[in-house]
């Protein structure tokens, strides 16, 4: 929903001032800004001037509020949420920004969070499956809808016209530091995680492509790259004309792009295997580093070098953590509710927090599943739903609000087993984002459900911060930032002295709903279709682009 910008002094890791921007089209999940053209569901857009835009407002602030010399800015990192891929012209316009193409919803940003290509994902790992394609192992054994090569069969697919007009698909990421140095540098973590690329294979050979869509075979030379640099190299340097928009010096360092919750490993201090990093937000992102490639089933993916240089890099993820909880607040908390915050001086949020930390473990009666948006990890599936166990006509709004989050921090439990049970330890649970910062309610549950001592980030803008690390990377120790990326961690990394630690009274109980929740989710995520069959019915009532016809 927005961007921000984070100005860090490079030898202490001090935020020295911050700016936020919200996006002026938001999430485009509705209608396209200009014709009103109506999308179906599970479509989520962006339009990428917003992107520009936050460029253009949040600098130019962090240089006002700072009084910083442009000339003492000696480098810039991007992070972003992935797999977000647009299309683009041969001068890098992208198709959405041209005339002819403002009315199809495809020449748009796809977010990370569309999901409207999960028919497409099926197809793709059955065929991966079929042809014992040896990629498919390490991404879990599913490739999501989430990720790039799904959401590019849609397109093709959907709006042959438009993967034709494209002379490239990019990463947002990508595409945003191409922006402002001017290099077309695609980076290894999004290659990586979620392009199916390999450091050492590359890509998926031509006729497994071809045999996804003809006009996908020459997809890698036709709309992608070989070319991937790696996290922490430099792309560029700042282009004339960024600079005049941003206030900054042409030539400033720009980082090869990053993602947003890859770079907020070095941002709490992260450089050795055994410690799992949760970025905690609208989803949540749980990262990794390794010692050895080990086939962990579900995960979203496990990368050499896709976080740090020196390690592999795992990821896993839940798709809607605090998205459960905006949901709940939006639609089904009463107006009472809303007064009585406002009468106490505090959110809607605080409210809830406070009403369902009363009750007892189990009071509620009242079990979830995490699926709002779909499961991430480890089942891999978008088509799966959300489910509330044990409602009754006592059933109150905290009761709801403590029931998903205790899901959500239930399906973390199971990615984390997941790891352990596939031989990749971890031995030290870290958390960052806004509910990381704002919310010891939930905190306190996720260490009690995981039995886990939880160290909190020493910044709340972590992705940010990591950025900025990469961004010192960039700009090297001639220019006064750091050669090696655990020498910039030292200086620049940090953690809150607060820590939260499971209470062993509260480990029982949750070990009993624990045990239950995996029933459930064993039943309804691997044996029980009922779900699927819910929401095909429910999609055969979408209407498609074309006014009149039905899509199923």
């Amino acid at each position: 929903m927005s961007g921000r910008a984070v100005l860090v002094d490079v030898r202490t890791g001090e935020e020295i001032a911050t700016a936020v921007k919200e996006y002026t089209h938001g999430v485009i999940d509705r209608e396209l800004p200009v014709s009103k053209r109506k999308l179906p569901r599970d479509w989520a857009l962006q339009h990428p001037a917003d992107y520009i835009e936050v460029l253009e407002e949040t600098i130019p602030s962090l240089l006002k509020q700072s009084k910083a010399d442009p000339k003492e800015i000696i480098g810039i990192g991007i992070d972003f949420t992935a797999c977000t891929i647009l299309p683009v012209d041969e001068n890098g316009t992208p198709l959405c920004m041209r005339e002819e193409y403002v009315s199809e919803p495809h020449s748009y940003v796809k977010l990370w969070k569309h999901h409207a290509a999960q028919e497409q994902a099926n197809r793709l790992n059955q065929n991966a499956e079929e042809r014992n394609e040896p990629f498919l192992q390490t991404y879990g054994g599913k490739i999501s809808s989430e990720w790039l090569f799904p959401k590019v069969m849609q397109i093709v697919e959907e709006a042959p016209d438009i993967y034709d007009a494209a002379a490239e698909i990019m990463e947002a990421a990508d595409w945003i530091v191409y922006m402002l140095c001017g290099n077309r540098k695609r980076n290894n973590c999004t290659a990586g995680y979620k392009a199916i690329w390999n450091n050492k294979s590359g890509y998926p050979a031509d006729d497994f492509f071809a045999s996804l869509h003809p006009k996908l075979k020459n997809i890698v030379r036709e709309k992608l790259t070989e070319d991937i640099y790696s996290v922490g190299e430099k792309a560029g340097g700042l282009t004339e004309e960024m600079a005049g928009k941003t206030g900054l010096l042409a030539g400033t360092a720009v980082a090869v792009a990053n993602v947003d919750a890859h770079v907020s490993v070095p941002a709490v201090g992260i450089t050795e295997p055994g410690k799992m990093l949760m970025i905690m937000g609208t989803s949540t992102c749980h990262m990794l580093l390794g010692e050895d490639v080990r086939m962990v089933p579900g995960m979203c993916g496990v990368v050499e070098d896709g976080i740090l240089p020196g390690y592999v890099g795992y990821e896993a993820g839940q798709s809607c953590v605090g998205d459960h909880f905006h949901w709940l607040i939006q639609h089904f908390v009463p107006e009472a509710y809303m007064k009585e915050a406002e009468a106490e001086g505090i959110s809607i949020f605080e409210l809830l927090s406070q009403k369902a930390d009363r009750l007892q473990i189990g009071e509620s009666g009242l079990l979830a599943l995490d699926w709002w948006n779909g499961n991430r990890s480890t089942l891999v599936d978008a088509d799966l739903t959300g489910m509330m166990l044990g409602m009754t006509l006592a059933t109150k709004p905290e009761d709801i609000y403590r029931a998903l989050v205790e899901a959500t921090a239930y399906g973390t439990r199971i990615i984390i087993e997941t790891f352990r049970q596939s031989g990749v330890p971890i031995e030290e649970l870290f958390a960052a984002g806004g509910i990381a910062e704002k919310n010891p309610f939930i905190m306190q549950i996720y260490a009690d459900v995981t039995n886990m001592e939880i160290k909190i980030s020493g910044s709340p803008q972590a992705p940010a911060l990591g950025s900025a690390i990469f961004g010192a990377l960039a700009a090297g120790s001639v220019n006064g930032g750091y050669d090696h990326v655990e020498e910039a961690v030292a200086h620049m990394g940090k953690i809150k002295d607060k820590t939260y630690k499971p209470i062993p009274e509260n480990v029982a109980l949750y070990d009993q709903l624990y045990a239950e929740y995996k029933e459930l989710y064993t039943y309804f995520g691997k044996q029980n279709n009922v779900m699927k069959r819910l929401k095909k019915l429910k999609n055969i009532q979408s209407v498609s682009f074309d006014t009149g016809k039905a899509m199923t």
